[in-house]
């Protein structure tokens, strides 16, 4: 693991670790112990709460104090690592992490809602979705803070991004695979990370979220194709009108499939607010580099406003276009 002296971790979290002495090394930081983990009861709660007053406490001895050791603190803020003095650098470099974490929440839940689907659970996957739908508006709104940047604020550091780009991201391919964008192509970018290869690997050949939901619509014995229940999940699959008229059934009818139809708007939200990231991306781009090509070889905002064209659960789009 590289390592990084105390120079460049107190530049890099600015601040955070202002106190810091001595040399200080990220692989310290990541390796070092996990404070072991002290569950309490409310009884146990309620006896600190006599014992303070009220007050919160601040003695916690020789080990990290109990946030910090859950949350990790130490190793986390230890990953900021700007490249230059660019005063804009760590807005980028902390929104872009900000993003996987958000990725990786998303793509929790998401995985999480699709097994609920599997296993005929439909009432806990309209629960976890409401919660995906929180966690999804949250990262849309990342745009925000890194459209602030100027295009001068911006190209201070750019140059030394090299090839970088989200579009290499394997969290963000996660995501994409779980929701049902599979290409098999697109796993070899991470070639070089036979973990995170493996990881995308597994998703791209199970059924995506909206394929669980087919799945449940045909144990619920709607008329679903055969081909759409069994078959290879990492290809992509055409747009089916038979399961569009299925939809149309549930839409002309909510009332009677009162749950189902809140299936099918819980999915549209959660598309409909992946398309807001995206879009919001593309203006991000566009207002900060115009019309210049991307850092990752694609040609910047041209790549992105196709990928913005796209929609997550077709079906459920084309359904309100058909009377």
């Amino acid at each position: 693991m590289r390592q990084i002296k105390e120079s460049q971790l107190t530049r890099s979290v600015h601040g955070f670790h202002a106190d810091l002495t001595g040399e200080v090394l990220l692989s310290d930081a990541i390796s070092a112990p996990r404070a072991q983990a002290c569950p309490l009861s409310e009884g146990d709660r309620e006896d600190r709460y006599k014992k303070s007053g009220g007050q919160p406490l601040l003695e916690f001895g020789e080990e990290p104090n109990p946030y910090a050791g859950y949350v990790q603190t130490p190793a986390l803020l230890a990953l900021q690592t700007p490249r230059t003095g660019a005063a804009g650098e760590p807005s980028f470099l902390i929104m872009t992490q900000v993003m996987e974490l958000l990725f990786k929440l998303v793509y929790t839940e998401a995985k999480l809602v699709r097994d609920h689907l599997e296993a005929d659970r439909l009432s806990e996957a309209l629960w976890t979705l409401r919660r995906t739908h929180q966690a999804m508006g949250v990262l849309a709104g990342t745009w925000d803070v890194l459209a602030s940047l100027s295009p001068a604020e911006y190209n201070e550091f750019r140059d030394d991004l090299g090839e970088g780009s989200g579009f290499q991201s394997p969290m963000y391919r996660q995501l994409e695979f779980i929701l049902g964008n599979k290409s098999k192509s697109m796993l070899r970018p991470h070639q070089g990370e036979p973990s995170a290869h493996d990881n995308l690997a597994r998703t791209l050949a199970e059924p995506s979220i909206y394929d669980a939901a087919v799945r449940f619509l045909s144990r619920r014995e709607f008329p679903i194709p055969d081909y759409c229940v069994e078959r290879d999940w990492a290809e992509p699959r055409a747009r089916d009108d038979e399961i569009i008229q299925v939809w149309r059934m549930i839409y002309d009818d909510p009332a009677r499939h009162h749950e189902l139809h809140r299936l099918a708007e819980a999915l549209v939200d959660l598309a409909y607010l992946f398309g807001r990231w995206r879009f919001s991306h593309l203006l991000t781009v566009e207002r900060i580099i115009g019309g210049r090509v991307g850092t990752g070889g694609t040609s910047g905002v041209g790549w992105l406003r196709k990928a913005a064209d796209h929609r997550f659960f077709d079906e459920l789009w084309t359904v309100r276009s058909v009377g």
